[in-house]
């Protein structure tokens, strides 16, 4: 896992489902053709609706243009993020868009699963509302060997929840990778 996570947050509400996260309609791209699974990454986020991008801004596009990337790598998110159909795509969207980390109350289930089963990213959990002390394009500073988060346009630093046995699931690189490490697969 990387030492520090740095870059720009964005931030969203309460019950981001996986529809929002990436729309069925995208799910006919295949992931592991390469030159279709970046469409994941363009359409990352393009099911949330617009008063709930970016709070309080509202209305901010998450892959610019014609894009595949975003300039946000980390996602700050209230509670049940990810919630919805067990979609495996979800996850995948988002690291095809360059998150490395979501920060959030509370996780569906699947999504947190699937987000460390896949080594997508890291999803840490915040024991405090900080959707309220973010704002779209602050940035921000991870550091996940410590857990805190730190806010680089206030100062402010918020303790996270640590990521325990998942932190070596995720320094594989997936739960098979995991797995290998452990000698449970050849």
């Amino acid at each position: 896992m990387e030492q520090v996570i740095l870059g720009k947050a964005f931030v969203l509400g309460d019950n981001i489902d996986t529809d929002q996260i990436i729309p069925a309609e995208y799910l006919s791209y295949n992931p592991a053709d390469e030159s279709e699974r970046r469409y994941f990454g363009r359409y990352a986020f393009s099911g949330v609706p617009p008063a709930q991008s970016g709070l309080p801004e509202g209305n901010i596009p998450f892959v610019t243009g014609d894009g595949y990337k975003s300039e946000y790598v980390v996602v700050v998110a209230g509670k049940n993020f990810g919630c919805g159909s067990s979609r495996e795509h979800a996850p995948l969207a988002l690291a095809t868009a360059g998150v490395r980390a979501v920060v959030a109350e509370s996780y569906a289930r699947i999504f947190y699963r699937n987000s460390v089963n896949g080594g997508y990213l890291v999803p840490f959990e915040t024991p405090q509302r900080l959707v309220e002390k973010f704002a779209t394009g602050d940035g921000v500073e991870i550091n996940p060997a410590s857990a805190i988060l730190k806010n680089l346009r206030t100062g402010d630093q918020f303790d996270l929840s640590p990521l325990g046995d998942v932190a070596d699931i995720i320094d594989a690189g997936g739960v098979f990778g995991y797995a290998r490490q452990q000698g449970m697969l050849k």
